[in-house]
């Protein structure tokens, strides 16, 4: 894990290097990639319930709408931030009603899954100040729990949030398309295959993951 970090701060994790030392020695695809993209870094900052808030949000429209409705959300409760990313409050958004939600360009449904998002924070569903202490299953069904989050957005915290070196989503599709890509000549892959591929891995299954999507997107991915 990471240092202690703030909502505007910028966190890598400690065992990059490491890790890409060990990919590059255990695999010699990754050695390529690690010598491409070598640069880069994954990050995280902000903290949890807006990082989640934010997920909730983004399904199933683009990135720039998307932020629109963050922006305007942001927006009814004043919050002011560099980078429109909040932090958003669990009472600010428990405090108003569902309807001022809606005006907002939120579904019904995702006004749902901020609510009883936050209600979960609220009545202490979720423990953050234990989760560095609990693997990653736990967390895992910990977060499933909250409507509107499914097993990958649980993963993606992990990667992104959380900074968990051996994470391997394989619900992603750009992680299935990188091994397609990479390990074989673009033919279909089955999740068997993938996982097969990533135990060269271990145990830094997350960066592996994290380079393949490079491979595919050379601008580093955001959360």
């Amino acid at each position: 894990m990471g240092a202690a970090q703030t909502s505007t701060s910028l966190v890598t994790p400690t065992y990059w290097d490491d890790a890409c030392r060990h990919l590059a020695k255990r695999d010699r695809v990754m050695r390529k990639l690690v010598a491409d993209h070598g640069h880069a870094r994954l990050y995280t900052r902000g903290d949890a319930f807006t990082t989640l808030a934010r997920s909730i949000v983004g399904q199933q429209v683009s990135v720039a709408s998307a932020q629109a409705v963050w922006n305007r959300l942001l927006g009814l409760f004043e919050v002011e931030s560099e980078d429109a990313r909040g932090p958003l409050k669990v009472q600010d958004l428990l405090r108003v009603e569902p309807d001022v939600l809606r005006k907002v360009g939120l579904s019904a449904r995702k006004v749902d899954y901020l609510r009883d998002l936050a209600g979960h924070f609220d009545n202490g569903q979720v423990h953050v100040s234990d989760w560095q202490k609990m693997d990653d299953e736990a967390i895992i069904e910990e977060l499933t729990d909250i409507r509107g989050i499914g097993r990958w957005t649980a993963e993606m915290f992990l990667i992104f949030h959380l900074l968990r070196p051996n994470v391997l989503p394989l619900d992603d599709v750009g992680l299935i398309k990188g091994i397609s890509q990479n390990y074989f000549s673009g033919e279909p892959v089955s999740r068997a295959e993938a996982r097969d591929v990533a135990e060269a891995w271990a145990p830094y299954r997350t960066v592996g993951t994290w380079y393949l999507w490079r491979s595919l997107d050379p601008l580093p991915s955001d959360a």
